[in-house]
């Protein structure tokens, strides 16, 4: 008999394996091709505990979204993801110019301004996450 310590998915256990030979009384050597396991003991060695994982900080907050009294907010017509912003404060737009491209569904949307005027505030970015009616765009 041989014992050996065998490490399983990080838990290491003494096994003791017995050879059979043909002269090993009650032999069944014709049906056995490899050596047979005889006894499995509990884990021999428990393993290091793992260490702790790192928390990720929590994400910083959005800032508050700058709508004016007099101006049209643009709002985003579905929940999605925004891949480009097109326009910057200040800019001058006319109706159905291209504001920002919002991901949504694997489709890219554009979302055009309704009215022309003077881009008052964009109050998200590239790669920002958005939800139905949040305030993309004010125009003046």
């Amino acid at each position: 008999m041989k014992t050996y310590r065998v490490t399983v998915n990080g838990e290491i256990y003494a096994v003791t394996i017995e050879e059979i030979t043909a002269s090993t009384p009650g032999s069944v050597l014709s049906r056995v091709a490899a050596p047979v396991l005889t006894t499995i003991s509990a884990p021999a060695v428990s393993a290091p505990p793992a260490p702790p994982k790192p928390v990720a900080p929590p994400p910083a907050p959005k800032p508050t979204p700058v709508v004016s009294s007099s101006g049209k907010a643009v709002q985003a017509p579905m929940p999605g993801k925004v891949l480009a912003v097109k326009v910057a404060p200040g800019d001058a737009v006319k109706s159905g110019t291209l504001l920002v491209i919002l991901e949504a569904m694997k489709m890219e949307n554009d979302i055009m301004a309704p009215v022309a005027g003077t881009v008052a505030a964009v109050n998200v970015q590239a790669g920002d996450s958005v939800s139905t009616g949040e305030v993309l765009v004010v125009i003046d």
